[in-house]
């Protein structure tokens, strides 16, 4: 933790929480003329697309697991260099995943490679990591000791599978490959995504109202609409009038003393309401501490690097 150079951490699976998260922050930022440096989880993936393919299949055949949940797919140790560097110059090496045809050709790439590493620009407020591993702790790595805001994004464990599901088909896979799929991913998932929830500051769960019991077999993933979200104030509920927050968003309520449930429509409200002191309390102490009195308004704001990079 730096509270200079101060790190927030999304961490989670799930492509749409994350996203709205990120939604959300952007709009903080843009109104307290916040600059952050905008890091992918998947930018520090083992393996692009096709290397990929060719070692899930060498692994099933060695009866071994392999996936972009678990450290065998990814470079954990690069990312925690990442955050130890950021923590102590505002600055650190990072890469794209180039998810996207329009993305990989502006950078003259394939869809599938990852960009060279680059520096990131110094004239930041914050970094803002968006990706599986916010809070992973594997053997000597322990990324979850960096993030001086971790925010855990998770989905019920069949509407995890349901979206993931929905994405691969899309993607062409098979209703067979996606079942394989769904197994390589299982053990890492149990090993070193749910953990991690466990160390976050608060956590956003969206819990479906809906029938998602056989996740292999749905007509339509379920919106936010159909889902209520539950918030676990977890390290932070001494910092909260619950009381004021339940008259802030509505139809919430409270179902123990740190956790709240509201309708996913209010999801991004919520989480703008809920967050916004706790990343004015960051900048505040890092401007203090850098000497900004004042922040001219042509600097700009906003998250920078997005680069169609929300997509896990």
């Amino acid at each position: 933790m730096s509270a200079e150079f101060p790190i927030v951490a999304i961490t989670g699976a799930s492509d749409h929480s994350t996203t709205t998260i990120t939604q959300a922050l952007q709009h903080i930022f843009y109104r307290e003329r916040i600059k952050a440096v905008y890091v992918s989880g998947s930018g520090f993936h083992r393996y692009d697309r096709k290397t990929m393919r060719a070692e899930l299949l060498k692994a099933r055949q060695e009866e071994r697991n392999l996936s972009h949940f678990g450290p065998e797919g990814n470079h954990f140790d690069k990312l925690e260099s990442l955050f130890f560097q950021y923590a102590a110059t505002g600055t650190g090496q990072f890469r794209y995943y180039l998810h996207s045809d329009q993305f990989a050709q502006e950078i003259g790439l394939e869809p599938g490679t990852f960009s060279p590493w680059q520096q990131m620009d110094p004239d930041n407020d914050l970094l803002l990591y968006r990706g599986l591993h916010g809070a992973v702790i594997h053997g000597d790595v322990d990324i979850s000791s960096y993030p001086d805001l971790l925010i855990g994004a998770i989905p019920s464990i069949n509407l995890e599978m349901m979206r993931r599901i929905d994405r691969d088909l899309k993607q062409g896979l098979s209703h067979e490959e996606v079942r394989q799929v769904v197994l390589d991913r299982l053990s890492d998932y149990v090993n070193y995504i749910t953990p991690q929830f466990g160390r976050t500051h608060i956590n956003f769960q969206i819990m479906p109202m809906v029938d998602t019991s056989n996740p292999f077999q749905f007509e339509e993933v379920p919106s936010l609409d159909e889902c209520y979200i539950v918030i676990h104030f977890q390290k932070i509920a001494k910092r909260f009038e619950m009381p004021r927050l339940l008259k802030l968003i509505p139809n919430a309520f409270m179902t123990r003393r740190d956790q709240m449930v509201m309708p996913g429509a209010q999801m991004k409200t919520a989480i703008e309401i809920i967050l916004m002191p706790l990343i004015q309390e960051l900048i505040a102490e890092s401007r203090r501490i850098k000497g900004i009195a004042e922040v001219a308004p042509e600097r700009g704001a906003g998250i920078l690097g997005f680069k169609g990079q929300l997509v896990l």
